[in-house]
């Protein structure tokens, strides 16, 4: 019996028109991922429509796509979606009522994806699903060149730290030096990744910062936005991306939280921690999901008393460690 990964490749091989989608608020590994299946796909002379629910974020503006990015198809008539970095078919946003469950392939790197499509190639053991990507192009015979191997890079840069998570795999490692080998500019594609910061960002955080405070002696970071620090820095949630990390660099920490207040009410939270903390069991418990050591989602509570929850369970899953 054929493992998802190969049923994915004779899929593209032989079909003739496919959708190409991702989550929603799009983050580099998913929009560098979508890139570069399409890439892929034009390569192979296939007919494609990348799609998402969100914009193209603007700190990736600058990405080479094959393509317009478009909120639905223009038609029903396609042979597969495949849909990528999706832990879960609600992140689709309004595309999980648009895509067919029985033409659509998923490809993911979270752990928890119940696997909502016809076919599921679900791997926690890949740092990025762009990583993914990578290999299925090299089963399909596509070089890993041009802005395929920019996309790709974006993908698996972003969601490893720029290649210091502990979730970064030595194919990773491998696959970029064969990026670079194949002539990816490095330096030009990491400047255009990192040196996309507004003014409001540096605000934002300036002030996020200044208020961050540290729960479980010293052992958890809490950093909280609200809806009035984002008008006031001229900000929004894209600018929130990457913010948590800065909790991780203080001593001592062992784990992160995020509270962002969303407009509609609630708000979205993100955890991150360091070595054998796991956090993705806590984003479970409150419906979320991702990965060990970098997890999140959303709760229907107000800031203070969705950090003091956050904060209690989160120093569980610290102290379950130290106490071991």
């Amino acid at each position: 019996m054929p493992t998802p990964r190969h049923e994915i490749v004779r899929r593209i091989r032989e079909g003739r028109t496919f959708l190409v989608a991702a989550h929603a608020s799009p983050d580099g590994d998913a929009l560098g991922s979508t890139a570069a299946m399409g890439f892929v796909l034009e390569a192979l002379g296939k007919t494609f429509t990348l799609l998402n629910d969100s914009p193209v974020p603007p700190q990736y503006g600058w990405m080479e796509l094959p393509g317009p990015l478009l909120a639905a198809p223009a038609s029903d008539d396609y042979d597969l979606a495949i849909v990528l970095d999706c832990g879960d078919a609600p992140r689709l946003g309004r595309l999980r009522d648009i895509l067919d469950p029985a033409r659509m392939a998923v490809i993911d790197h979270h752990l928890g994806n119940p696997g909502f499509g016809a076919v599921n190639w679900v791997s926690p053991g890949h740092c990025a699903t762009g990583e993914m990507v990578a290999l299925l192009a090299k089963d399909l015979g596509v070089p890993l060149t041009g802005p395929l191997a920019e996309a790709l890079y974006t993908a698996m840069a972003t969601d490893t730290g720029f290649f210091s998570f502990s979730g970064t795999t030595a194919t990773c490692m491998e696959l970029g030096a064969e990026l670079i080998r194949g002539g990816l500019d490095v330096g030009a594609t990491g400047a255009r990744i990192k040196n996309q910061w507004t003014v409001g960002r540096v605000r934002l955080w300036s002030e996020a910062l200044g208020e961050l405070s540290l729960r479980d002696h010293g052992q958890v970071g809490l950093i909280r936005v609200s809806q009035e620090m984002l008008k006031r820095a001229g900000a929004g949630p894209e600018d929130c991306e990457g913010l948590i990390n800065n909790a991780l660099r203080i001593k001592g920490v062992d784990a992160a939280i995020l509270v962002r207040e969303l407009p509609a009410g609630g708000l979205k939270f993100s955890l991150r921690s360091v070595g054998a903390v796991d956090i993705q069991a806590v984003a479970a418990a409150f419906g979320g999901g991702g990965h060990k050591n970098a997890a999140g989602g959303t709760l229907s509570l107000p800031l203070a008393e969705a950090e003091d929850v956050l904060a209690a369970a989160v120093a569980q899953a610290v102290e379950a460690v130290r106490g071991a």
